[in-house]
């Protein structure tokens, strides 16, 4: 192409972006000129191919050019939005005093809703929140919290190895991890809570996932005693399920000052001693129901003195230091809490099991 042809170009590209009467036309004419094939962007391309004193010249013209086809472009699309927004302001049907089109709005997950409610109630009570990694390694998931390779309880924790084995690298199985962790990088004494995912390589149904939600507490101090551990657990759970007692039963509300709780013996390797520990049901007020199989009582977490050799595994010397620890199953919670029947409605992703909780 050569500066005589600049003149044609120029013309036929301003005729057509006046001619178009609509966007959708524009676009089109806008690909025809500026596009990878377009003949404004051609242009612009045949410069190295032009006799050599006409390089300099062509090259400014061409980008001229290109930059007052965009600018046009740019005018009339515009000049197309302003009149299409003029002509439905001249209809007499179109009422400007209506209220817009509201967009949707997203809505917080069940677990974020719970776990935010049980991070203000236990920040309350002196605790600090704390963030871990999901990706651990071997020693602080097992080895650090008294369960070597050969103890039984690896064989509940079905685990998600990372490539290559070798590296001992795993997607957690607990928040437990979180003990070590903390008692590493802080001076005791101390409280603090882990919340967050765990995964376990098991098969999926009503009741299991292989991802799901934990919360882990603990209490490092010079002195601390199971009845501390109890009274802190009353307060906790009375103030995570007062509101949904209040909500289904408003005869019958509770609060933290009248939740009971109960230990049962439990094993757990990194804690002695160790107990589960139950509520009674506050949706029959401990008469019996199919929530709580008329016992009257909902197993809830497990919980415990911090073993001594989990306390040497974080540097901590046990002459000195003492803990608890506990551990809830948030998605548990979650479930009795909103009376969700299959655990995975929670990592479902379904919009229409999410809007319930507006």
């Amino acid at each position: 192409m050569t500066l005589n042809d600049l003149p044609s170009l120029e013309l036929d590209a301003f005729t057509a972006i006046e001619a178009a009467l609509d966007e959708a036309t524009l676009r089109d004419v806008e690909v025809q000129l500026l596009g990878k094939k377009g003949s404004v962007t051609g242009l612009v391309k045949s410069v190295a191919e032009a006799p050599k004193e006409e390089r300099a010249e062509l090259g400014k013209r061409s980008n001229l050019l290109k930059k007052a086809v965009t600018e046009a472009i740019d005018a009339r699309r515009s000049h197309l939005r302003d009149a299409a927004i003029r002509r439905e302001l001249d209809d007499r049907t179109f009422d400007i005093t209506l209220p817009g089109t509201v967009p949707a709005a997203g809505t917080l997950h069940p677990l974020t809703l719970v776990q935010e409610r049980l991070e203000e109630i236990v920040t309350a009570m002196g605790f600090t929140v704390l963030d871990y990694p999901e990706v651990e390694d071997e020693w602080h998931n097992f080895e650090a919290l008294n369960i070597p390779a050969d103890h039984p309880a690896r064989d509940s924790h079905d685990t998600f190895w990372l490539h290559p084995r070798e590296h001992k690298l795993l997607l957690r199985t607990h928040t437990s991890p979180g003990q070590i962790r903390a008692m590493k990088e802080t001076v005791p004494p101390f409280r603090a809570l882990f919340p967050g995912k765990v995964f376990r390589y098991e098969a999926v149904d009503a009741s299991h996932e292989h991802t799901f939600h934990q919360i882990e507490g603990l209490f490092v101090d010079r002195d601390v005693s199971v009845a501390n551990l109890i009274h802190a657990m009353t307060v906790m759970l009375g103030q995570i399920f007062s509101a949904t007692v209040e909500q289904s039963e408003p005869k019958r509300a509770r609060t933290a000052a009248n939740v009971k709780v109960r230990l049962r013996p439990g094993y757990f390797p990194f804690v002695e001693p160790g107990f589960e520990l139950d509520m009674s049901c506050l949706l029959c007020g401990g008469t019996g129901c199919k929530v709580c199989k008329q016992s009257g009582w909902v197993e809830t977490l497990g919980c415990g003195l911090v073993h001594p050799s989990v306390l040497r595994a974080a540097g901590l010397d046990t002459a000195e230091w003492q803990a608890w620890a506990f551990g809830i199953g948030l998605s548990r919670i979650v479930m009795m809490q909103y009376g969700i029947d299959d655990i995975r409605h929670l990592m479902g992703g379904d919009l229409r099991f999410l809007r319930q909780f507006r």
